[in-house]
């Protein structure tokens, strides 16, 4: 993976300059601390270390070193203010900047369509825009603590060493170019490690998150061992990874250590002659030597946090990949005002097809008038959930359009169109929250009364109300806490109080017992009253009472009519019919 640092900071940069006080105040108060503790109180110590042995009266020595004292005690005093400064600048910086990642991300992710969900692991999207928060921390960090530092660092030591020993400022600017250099090469060939491992940390979390949500299905079928393999074939494979990636460091720290062990044994000698020559002081000879310290530690932990900043960005590439992956449905650049208001739905040559299949819908009509109920029949494959995910525009039609009132869908916004729809799936998840927030996720300033309303309708107040918190108990992580049906009930009661005038029904009541239906299909009764319906169902006892049943093949309409006009035709209808046990489809 090609890490892009231009597209990186072109998602970065729009909310990081928002606070660019707070990241002046960095610079400023660290530049002032680095001056002060790096630069000028060595200085100050060489004073003192060239006064102490000086045959000057032992008062006067006293005196100026007392002076020299009281100008230590100011530096440190001053130094941790400045740095106290940019700790606080940079803690205020980060963590707005951060906040303002959080909500781009989220805000970024969910213009994507839900077939864009459905093709990508939810947990390796989590990961993935998590670390883009935990990567700008980092890179704000070595840009402060680390770039920041050794720039004002190495320039303070040149500009005092040109001044004193111009030899030694050029060998150490020499050494320095050419140590940054060797560092950004290194790190430049360690980018596709850093890729490598960053994708299979992704591709475990993913596997670990899919392992865990699905964990009914391991414990039914007695698969811990094949999923505990199957596990640990992707953690093998990101260990190898992550050891290559760690390996090619140690090996960038042997170089970068020979190259300071090289240095360092130069500057001592030549520093030893220049003392014996009469050259340089002692505590010149003690300034160079602590200065050649300093630049060692800053360069070192320099060269380790560029390559954190080149894993950083790695990781970071990862989200902005997803940024940069195009929305697959947009909004009208020039939306229409929304028209609907009676719900007829017109299919007008409408085919679709999903990536790299066969079509599933040809040149596919449907007229479905206002407030008819509709029934849609078929085997699996027919294409009933498909028409309702073009509806909805979870997908788009390759050719022909939808209209709504006489309105193309593709005019108005996505929000506009779903919100005169209430649909009902077949497998309802609902929000780790109360069943109250659940219920009026669709009308969120319903009071209680029409909360609890819809929630009767929906035979859910049956279960709810003897719940030791009622409608305020938390469902758990995608309504695990509830059973099926519950789910099920509490998703009815929630389009219920969603007033729409299209109603879409998707085998939302698969999951109820008898005796519930039976209750659910009265108060759909009710619901439907003025309502454009469209119900998808393996049962057919649950369609009955529809005004018009049509019976999709391989995305044709092969017939249509009531319950009794199709058992007449005796044709596939007549035959599903006749071959349910219970209602359902075999």
């Amino acid at each position: 993976m090609k890490v892009n640092f231009s597209r990186i900071l072109y998602y970065i940069w729009p909310h990081a300059k928002k606070h660019w006080v707070s990241f002046s105040l960095v610079l400023i108060g660290y530049t002032v601390g680095i001056v002060l503790d790096h630069i000028l109180k060595p200085l100050v110590f060489k004073e003192i270390i060239d006064l102490l042995p000086s045959n000057l009266p032992k008062d006067i020595i006293l005196n100026q070193s007392l002076q020299l004292f009281i100008v230590i005690c100011v530096i440190i005093i001053m130094h941790n203010i400045a740095f106290r400064i940019g700790d606080f600048a940079i803690a205020n910086f980060e963590s707005k900047v951060m906040k303002r990642l959080y909500d781009f991300t989220f805000e970024r992710l969910l213009q994507h369509s839900y077939h864009f969900f459905s093709n990508n692991f939810s947990g390796s999207i989590i990961a993935k825009s998590r670390r883009l928060t935990r990567s700008f921390e980092v890179l704000a960090d070595i840009v402060s603590f680390q770039i920041w530092f050794s720039s004002v660092t190495l320039t303070g030591i040149l500009i005092i060493l040109f001044l004193r020993i111009p030899f030694l400022a050029y060998v150490f600017l020499g050494w320095s170019i050419f140590y940054i250099l060797m560092t950004l090469l290194f790190i430049k060939k360690k980018i596709p490690y850093d890729a490598r491992e960053a994708a299979a940390d992704s591709l475990v979390t993913g596997r670990f998150s899919d392992a865990i949500l699905n964990v009914l299905n391991i414990k039914i079928f007695s698969n811990d061992e094949k999923e505990k393999i199957s596990f640990q074939s992707v953690t093998n494979s990101e260990e190898q990874k992550r050891r290559k990636a760690w390996n090619f460091a140690n090996f960038q720290n042997v170089a970068q250590s020979a190259m300071m062990g090289a240095l360092q044994i130069f500057v001592l000698y030549f520093n030893i002659h220049l003392w014996y020559d009469g050259k340089i002081s002692l505590g010149m000879f003690v300034l160079v030597q602590t200065y050649m310290f300093i630049l060692f530690d800053i360069l070192w932990n320099l060269g380790r946090s560029l390559t954190k900043a080149m894993k950083a960005m790695t990781d970071m590439q990862e989200v902005v990949n997803i940024f940069d992956t195009p929305i697959d449905i947009m909004d009208p650049k020039n939306r229409e005002a929304l028209k609907i208001r009676e719900g007829q739905i017109v299919f007008k040559n409408v085919s679709f097809s999903y990536t790299g299949g066969n079509p599933v819908l040809k040149n596919f009509n449907l007229n479905i008038a206002s407030g008819e109920r509709v029934g849609l029949v078929g085997s699996s494959g027919a294409g009933k959930s498909t028409i309702t995910k073009l509806l909805l525009r979870f997908a788009d039609t390759v050719e022909g359009s939808i209209l709504i009132d006489g309105q193309d869908i593709k005019n108005i916004t996505q929000n506009e169109l779903r919100s005169v729809i209430s649909y009902v799936p077949q497998e309802s998840i609902l929000f780790h929250r109360t069943i109250r927030e659940n219920i009026s996720y669709s009308k969120p300033n319903a009071t209680d009364e029409e909360i609890i309303a819809v929630a009767k309708k929906a035979h859910a107040d049956e279960f709810v109300s003897k719940l030791p918190h009622g409608y305020d108990t938390l469902v758990g992580e995608r309504g695990v806490k509830l059973s099926g049906g519950e789910r099920q009930r509490i998703a009815i009661a929630r389009a219920m109080l969603k007033d729409s005038p299209i109603l879409v029904l998707d085998e939302a009541t698969s999951s109820l017992d008898s005796i519930s239906e039976s209750y659910i299909q009265e108060a759909f009764g009710e619901l439907m009253k003025g309502k454009t319906t469209i119900v998808i169902a393996h049962r057919l006892s649950t369609i009955q009472k529809m005004d018009r049943i049509i019976v999709l093949d391989r995305g044709q309409i092969l017939e249509e009519g009531t319950h009794q006009e199709l058992l007449k035709k005796d044709g596939l209808y007549a035959d599903l019919w006749n071959h349910q046990t219970g209602g359902f489809l075999q």
